[in-house]
């Protein structure tokens, strides 16, 4: 059985709520499903998982939060490249800029995007189905 790191950052609880649902969905598709916080995750556990979820809401000017989420994602960044991984998070004002800049940086570190990003402004309440996909994609 593969395994599937949910990391996420929440300020609100919305992400926290979608890395649940996230994590949720790998497990049901047959997956062992680790979930941390940014703070828990560390650079080197990547190996240890055949996919990733990052989450992260979108902070000030369209960004990652930039005190604990960005500088974890800045490490894990030499461990992307041939990584199958998804992205996700809530946003409350914008277009989610963010989540189009986020992606394709991934992309040019050579990460494996297994899904469209998952996007909810404010509550995930209406995110469910997108979250279920994604970990379900994850699994695959």
């Amino acid at each position: 059985m593969g395994k599937v790191a949910v990391v996420y950052w929440s300020g609100t609880g919305n992400t926290e709520k979608m890395a649940a649902q996230i994590a949720e969905s790998a497990r049901k598709s047959g997956k062992e499903a680790d979930v941390y916080t940014s703070a828990d995750f560390k650079a080197d556990m990547a190996d240890e998982y055949d996919a990733i979820a990052f989450g992260c809401p979108s902070m000030g000017d369209e960004v990652l939060e930039e005190t604990e989420f960005e500088p974890m994602f800045n490490e894990c960044k030499n461990k992307l490249s041939g990584k199958k991984i998804a992205l996700f998070g809530s946003y409350g004002w914008g277009s989610g800029e963010w989540m189009d800049a986020w992606t394709e940086e991934c992309k040019e570190l050579g990460a494996i995007l297994v899904h469209d990003s998952v996007i909810v402004n404010y509550e995930p309440a209406d995110s469910e189905e997108g979250c279920v996909s994604l970990g379900a994609a994850l699994a695959g």
